[in-house]
């Protein structure tokens, strides 16, 4: 299988702090007391929309574009870099690069802070094409933005194996016949990816490739 897609919070990131702080920014602002940071863990994941509507308990569209532009506000100046490259990262991408792995980003974060990000840890190099969502939510449910991979990159889905640490990137993978890996050192549990489809589960980065490359 020749063709990688990468999530990007929880599998090649830790954007816990970015993320939860501009969270807590949205939610302040919009007079809600926030959750600890710690609480916040479980919403890194999911499209940003559904993040908020859990947390607001509500379907209010015009509460949620109000949180969504705060949590933005915050997040495009600061919180995006408040984060951190998981060590063995890059190591894992330049071994299944070696061994003829094409490799992608694809996740539910929008394009234009997904790139900056890429840019920012040095990785731009070491990936084939970098996608995301559209900041009117378009693609940001993982099924579509796979299929719009597989589309665009002229991929069979027998050629694809999809990683990541949420349920979100198992079911969308298995919405589009292609394979998951489900990695447990992000913000889901294995439960959660063995439950919505994951065929192998892996605990750090090198195991990514320790299970690809080992025939």
């Amino acid at each position: 299988m020749p063709n990688i897609l990468f999530d990007l919070d929880g599998t090649l990131t830790d954007a816990k702090p970015g993320i939860t702080r501009s969270i807590q920014y949205a939610l302040s602002e919009l007079g809600y007391t926030p959750p600890d940071a710690d609480e916040l863990g479980w919403y890194i994941g999911p499209p940003i929309q559904e993040t908020f509507s859990l947390l607001l308990k509500t379907s209010d569209e015009k509460l949620l574009a109000q949180a969504i532009s705060l949590y933005r506000d915050r997040f495009s100046t600061i919180g995006l870099f408040e984060n951190f490259l998981y060590p063995q990262i890059p190591d894992t991408l330049k071994t299944l690069r070696a061994y003829g792995y094409k490799t992608f980003v694809a996740t539910s974060k929008p394009y234009i802070y997904t790139i900056r990000i890429i840019e920012y840890f040095g990785l731009s190099s070491l990936f084939d094409g970098v996608y995301g969502s559209e900041l009117d939510g378009t693609r940001s449910v993982k099924g579509d933005l796979i299929q719009h991979i597989l589309l665009t990159e002229n991929l069979s889905p027998s050629t694809v194996i999809m990683v990541g640490d949420r349920k979100h990137d198992t079911i969308g993978a298995k919405k589009n016949q292609v394979a998951a890996i489900g990695v447990t050192y992000g913000y889901g549990t294995q439960e959660e990816l063995i439950t919505h489809g994951a065929d192998w589960i892996v605990h750090s980065p090198d195991e990514i490739a320790k299970l690809l490359v080992r025939g």
